[in-house]
Formats: C-alpha cells, structure tokens, sequence
C-alpha cells in the first residue's frame, strides 16, 4: 500500500493506537455508503510525519489525536466550533481511508486536530475520538447533566462504559443496563450505581423503580429499536434522552415509542461525537485525574487479528475497548 501524501491544508499521521468499535463493524456490514477497497479505523493517535501546505499550527512530530468527525474548517458550522454537525465533513475509515494502517492522512487539520498531552498516552487517547469524546458531548453538551441527577446508560460497551464513567465525575447516579453480566461487573467498578441486566428485564420498570419515577437523562449506547425504546421509557416526565448508538434502518426506518414522547415531553437529543474545540475541557478532567479513560481498555490487538475480529464485531461481548497496535 502506497504512503499517503498529505492533503492541502492536512497533515499525515504515522498510527501509533487506533480503536475498534460497533461502527466499525457498520461500515463494513454496508450501512454506509463506502466505496471498495477500503481501510476502515476512525479513532486515532499519533505522531505527525507530513504538513500539507496552508497548515498553520502543527508540525512533524507532534502528538495528536483527531475527533471521528472532521470538518472542513471554511463553513458557518465549523466557524462556530461545530464541526461534528459540518455539512462537507471528512471521516477517516469512512469517506475516506482511515487508520487501520500505519498511516493515514487527515484534512483541515488546524480545525481537527488536538494535542495530545505528555500524560495522555497513545493508546488512551485512540479511545478518546469517538466513543469517550461522544460519551463526554452527549452529557455536557447535549443533556446538560446536572449535580445529583439519574442517568441510565442502556449498553456498557464502550460507549456506555464511557459514559457511566463520566456521568459520576459529572456526580450524578448511574443505571447500567446491558445483556453481558461481565460488562455490568466493569460498570459497577467504574462506578455505576445499579446494574440491571437487559435479557428478560422489564428495563423501564426496573428504572423506575430504582429511581422514584424514572431517570432524568437516558442514554442509548447500543442502537436498536429496544435499547431505544428501553432508554426512552426509562425516562420521568420532562426526561432528556440522547441517542448516540446507530439505528440501522427497520422496514425504512427505526420504530420509536413516539406517544411517550409526546405525552410526556420528552426531549430526544442526538450525539455525533464532538469538535477538536471542545476537547479541552474533557482533557482538563484527565490530566487531573477525575476521569480515567485508560481503565476502559479491554485488551491490545494487532491489525491482523483485527481483520479477523471486524466481521463479528456486533456479536462480541466486549466489556471495554479495544485498541489496535499497528506495530504488533
């Protein structure tokens, strides 16, 4: 495979950690809209080794992480610090080659782009782009979650470990939800106040009851209609719920108990990762400890065994995250 050359105002990175995740396993089951052959890995961290002409504020060598969501740093919605919403964005293993490899080039990288700091290792941080940063934006900048609020997180992949995970730092009360026992166990070291498994469950009745009426904020880190719909009738009145795991389409389109909403005023909130603006805050709480994003990674493989895993992804009873080392 040939070394990529670094686009006009991109850089290129020499892969030092990439995650796998479910939408991963999305991209290469066909429910996007990818063109063949392709190199899947849209979380990253690494080492800088080419500046394309135009960039400003990066230069070899630099260790650098990249939100999943690239903008392309000219339009109103990346001016404003919005690029995960950018109309012409990029995302690497996506729209275009991306960081299973050694390495992988990356465009508008002074509007992607986020330092890495020297306590912040390679294989923390290649968590961070997708499932920890959306876990981050999904509570603090879209549910606004308060001081001492409930919050059930239905799913503790790596999504959902995530989130438990930052919604104590955040100091509220945690429902974990989720069908593997040995991912509640991890749920509940991270901090989660009640684990309720999803296989036979009546999860919103479970909620409820564990909560006096319903959680104040729910999460669907799974996306199916009935971790959906769990989420959602999880909810008290006037509930916040953020869908963060990918619908694949049913008959069209996916099935949401809408009445609830309506009847109930709930708020339905979506969460596509976060811009490279809004890391620093979420970098502040690891460097001073309160969040720990190193604790989530399950195991370390190396890309071959990664090519065997991808396929089955979406059956893995993964209690954590994985991390792919190019080097192994």
């Amino acid at each position: 495979m040939a070394t990529p050359s670094a686009p006009p105002g991109g850089v290129v990175v020499r892969v030092m950690a990439t995650g796998m995740c479910r939408s991963d396993w999305h991209a290469w089951a066909g429910h996007d809209d990818i063109a063949f052959p392709h190199v899947p890995g849209h979380e990253l961290a690494g080492v800088v080794t080419q500046v394309g002409e135009g960039v400003r504020r990066w230069t070899v060598g630099d260790r650098v992480t990249v939100p999943f969501v690239c903008g392309c740093g000219r339009c109103e919605w990346c001016l404003a610090g919005d690029a995960q919403v950018c109309p012409d964005q990029e995302q690497p293993g996506f729209t275009h080659w991306g960081s299973f490899a050694e390495q992988v080039a990356l465009h508008a990288a002074d509007t992607n782009l986020v330092a890495l700091p020297d306590e912040v290792d390679f294989a923390t941080a290649a968590g961070l782009g997708c499932r920890f940063a959306t876990a981050y934006r999904a509570l603090v900048g879209r549910a606004r979650v308060a001081t001492g609020e409930w919050v059930t997180v239905v799913g503790s992949g790596g999504v959902g470990l995530s989130t438990v995970m930052i919604a104590k730092a955040l100091g509220a009360r945690v429902v974990a939800v989720d069908r593997n026992p040995e991912a509640l166990v991890v749920a509940t070291a991270l901090g989660a106040d009640h684990a309720v498994p999803a296989d036979g469950t009546d999860v919103p009745a479970v909620v409820a009851d564990l909560t006096g009426g319903g959680s104040h904020v729910a999460v669907d880190a799974v996306g199916s209609e009935q971790t959906c719909a769990d989420a959602i009738l999880s909810l008290r009145r006037r509930g916040r719920h953020v869908q963060v795991g990918l619908l694949p389409p049913v008959d069209g389109h996916p099935r949401v108990p809408m009445a609830r909403v309506i009847a109930w005023e709930l708020d339905l909130l979506g969460s596509h990762g976060m811009a490279a603006t809004d890391y620093p805050g979420m970098m502040r709480l690891i460097e001073q400890g309160r969040l720990q994003p190193q604790r989530l990674v399950e195991r370390t493989i190396g890309l071959e065994e990664a090519a065997d895993l991808l396929p089955g992804f979406d059956r893995a009873t993964v209690a954590g995250i994985t991390i792919i080392d190019p080097t192994r």
